[in-house]
């Protein structure tokens, strides 16, 4: 997905402005989770069997399996929602911008709430990861 550029002109209103940069907002977390999953199907092959051995866990590997699913499922909601997002230059009242801010508010919620524990994962597994490596080297 290209990314739109989106323009933010001197007449705009301040809702206008908070579309436009909840527009942005949205196309960057979008582009995030596309790299999160490139990341996460190379950190899946390099858990394979060899790597599970060694550290003799499986469960980092099927955390990492687990998380591509959910991250497959928000990047599914977030591309329908920048769908839907197309409504908002039908909107007529400040109660219908306030409905897609508010939208847009729990996505941001979702998406921040999946960041943090995929980063958590991938810190467990660098710490079993490292531990391991430390050991190994240490034998040589």
């Amino acid at each position: 997905m290209e990314a739109i550029q989106t323009k933010i002109f001197n007449h705009d209103t301040d809702v206008d402005v908070t579309h436009k940069i909840n527009t942005m907002e949205l196309e960057n977390w979008i582009n995030h989770l596309k790299y999160i999953k490139k990341e996460l199907s190379n950190l899946i092959g390099l858990c394979g069997e060899d790597l599970s051995n060694t550290l003799e866990d499986d469960s980092v590997l099927q955390k990492f399996q687990k998380k591509d699913v959910e991250n497959e499922t928000l990047l599914r909601a977030l591309h329908n929602y920048m769908n839907s997002r197309e409504e908002i230059v039908e909107c007529e009242d400040t109660q219908c911008d306030m409905a897609f801010i508010t939208e847009h508010e729990s996505y941001r919620r979702s998406y921040l709430y999946h960041l943090d524990k995929y980063r958590r994962l991938k810190d467990e597994f660098f710490s079993k990861v490292q531990g391991k490596f430390t050991l190994l080297n240490g034998i040589s």
